[in-house]
């Protein structure tokens, strides 16, 4: 049986009643794997979100992903 790392245990210790805070930490976490990954040369991932967008979006961000930007109103596209 595996059991969670320590470190992650201790991370979200006393989050219990704190759930922005623990989003935060948790989507720091999964960040930091993603870059660790990418250095070991892993390309692609998916982020299982249960529908929360804007950890996806919090994630994206801190990996450098970013949705490109609408054009301004009556400008040329």
């Amino acid at each position: 049986m595996r059991r969670t790392p320590a470190r992650l245990v201790k991370l979200f210790q006393n989050l219990d009643d704190k759930p922005k805070t623990r989003q935060l930490v948790a989507a720091t976490v999964a960040a930091e794997q993603c870059l660790d990954l990418a250095e070991h040369g892993v390309k692609y991932f998916h982020f299982y979100t249960l529908n929360r967008d804007e950890l996806a979006y919090a994630l994206c961000h801190m990996l450098g992903v970013r949705a490109k930007a609408a054009p301004a109103a009556g400008s040329a596209a």
